[in-house]
């Protein structure tokens, strides 16, 4: 029998049974190989997202993969059988940010799979045609399973701009942090630090490109050109800021809670630093992470430590955050 997860409100869970919702014109019907759990749906299951940003009960999952299985009026044909990954923001596509590309800004308002809308943590996801990238024949659906996460890290390094034989860092050893690497690598910097809290992370840092590793606690360089945090740690954007040389470039992708240290204006000013900011992955992010994916230089696949089925649901969620070094990413497999 095909299930699904949903969370009827914090705390507050079921596996049920799931019939898959034939797709509407301009809509596809995704048979889903794997759905990962991050740190927002521990947030949604235990009731700290922010209002507006979800919507109960749901079915989450937002980070997927899968094979097209049928496809509604008005979408090619061509798409059934095809692997597929998809973007999350459900924008209105008429307002001016989205004719910009900036979909993650849409005026209409906050929509997006796995928050708002149905997730992939069932057996099939139904969803709107347009936002489905298209992945090669061979690819891994397993690993492609990440590519969610590495379309916002992407978005990150599409901002930061880095060039060939800059010095560039990274802030953060999880699952973002080690995507952060792997993008950096590609552009070939002179070097690459990553700073972390947790030492175990070295050697995968150094496996994905990292030619230095520091804990924050250690003696850190101040003439970087390009930082891209992800940690979203109460410290980490006051990390990742001293890192750079004056008129440096810094893009901030985590979220800390309440509280967490300021960025200092004066500092901000007076270095001329260039910040940026990042919450989801428009299109073209996607479509990067996608040829990025095809063409070898990204690797999922070591981040991955645990795979369970849709109903050990609470156990997956306890284990994104045991704490646990041994856990990396945890994908749920209906």
């Amino acid at each position: 029998m095909s299930t699904a997860v949903v969370i009827e409100g914090p705390g507050e869970h079921r596996i049920i049974a799931h019939e898959p919702t034939a797709p509407a014109a301009g809509e596809a019907l995704v048979r889903v190989h794997a759905a990962g759990i991050c740190g927002s749906d521990r947030e949604v299951y235990q009731g700290n997202r922010p209002d507006g940003y979800v919507r109960y009960p749901l079915t989450p999952g937002h980070e997927w993969s899968g094979t097209v299985e049928e496809v509604g009026a008005g979408v090619p044909a061509a798409l059934v059988g095809r692997k597929v990954v998809g973007e999350g923001f459900r924008s209105c596509q008429v307002c001016d940010r989205c004719h910009a590309g900036e979909t993650t800004l849409c005026t209409a308002g906050y929509e997006e799979t796995g928050f708002t809308r149905p997730g992939a943590m069932a057996a099939t996801l139904t969803l709107p045609a347009r936002l489905l990238h298209v992945l090669p024949d061979d690819a891994d659906l397993t690993a492609a399973a990440l590519l969610e996460p590495g379309a916002c890290i992407a978005a990150a390094a599409l901002k930061a701009n880095a060039r060939p034989g800059e010095r560039v860092a990274v802030v953060g050893t999880g699952t973002l942090g080690m995507f952060a690497v792997q993008f950096l690598r590609a552009g070939s910097p002179a070097e690459l630090l990553v700073v972390g809290t947790r030492p175990d992370r070295a050697a995968l840092s150094r496996e994905f490109g990292a030619t230095d590793f520091r804990t924050k606690d250690q003696e850190l360089p101040d003439d970087f050109d390009v930082v891209i945090e992800t940690a979203g740690s109460a410290s980490a954007a006051r990390t990742a800021a001293s890192l750079l040389r004056r008129g440096g470039r810094l893009v901030l992708t985590g979220i800390p809670a309440p509280g967490a240290e300021g960025l200092d204006p004066t500092d901000l000013v007076v270095r001329q630093l260039e910040v940026h900011t990042v919450f989801g992955a428009p299109p073209k992010a996607w479509a990067h992470t996608v040829r990025v994916f095809g063409a070898g230089l990204l690797d999922p696949l070591p981040l991955v430590t645990h795979e369970l089925p849709l109903a050990e649901f609470p156990e997956a969620i306890a284990l994104v955050g045991s704490g646990d070094p041994k856990v990396g990413k945890v994908l749920l497999r209906p």
